[in-house]
């Protein structure tokens, strides 16, 4: 089994792993990062955002082969108590209903707002389209990343 060496929220890791195991299952099953969620497993709906290099990827479609020395964060890892512009704005505008999708959301807004901090409507609706929202709470998924760009200015 080969041995890969990357960091998680900062954090060097060494996972004994086959190379074509998903980097969503070493977070869930041998990380307990359980907040990064499994959705589709071929990388349309989202749930399973991360981090890597600060770029919002699909961990359900990267394997360990392609992390190799980067660094990941994961919801876990976004703030250790919850206080990101991001995930504050998703509190304010209260935009869970079942909640299963909001990591990916919120990983994907707070990668989108990294790159542009003062986006127009048209950028935001663009930026979050990949992300599949089962109970279909978009306006509150729009309207939560408005304001997260509002705090992070």
């Amino acid at each position: 089994m080969p041995t890969y060496q990357f960091k998680v929220n900062g954090e060097s890791r060494t996972v004994d792993v086959s190379e074509d195991m998903p980097l969503l299952w070493v977070l869930r099953d041998h990380l307990d990062l359980a907040g990064t969620k499994y959705g589709c497993g071929i990388a349309l709906c989202g749930s399973c955002t991360v981090h890597l290099d600060g770029i919002a990827v699909r961990s359900c479609a990267l394997t360990m082969s392609m992390v190799e020395g980067k660094s990941i964060t994961t919801i876990e890892g976004l703030s250790k108590d919850g206080s990101h512009p991001v995930q504050e704005a998703w509190k304010e505008i209260d935009v869970p209903q079942c909640g299963y999708c909001q990591a990916g959301q919120i990983m994907t807004a707070s990668a989108f707002l990294e790159k542009n901090p003062n986006p127009n409507a048209e950028e935001i609706k663009e930026a979050m389209d990949g992300n599949i929202c089962r109970c279909a709470s978009y306006s509150r998924i729009f309207k939560a990343v408005e304001l997260a760009s509002t705090k992070m200015a």
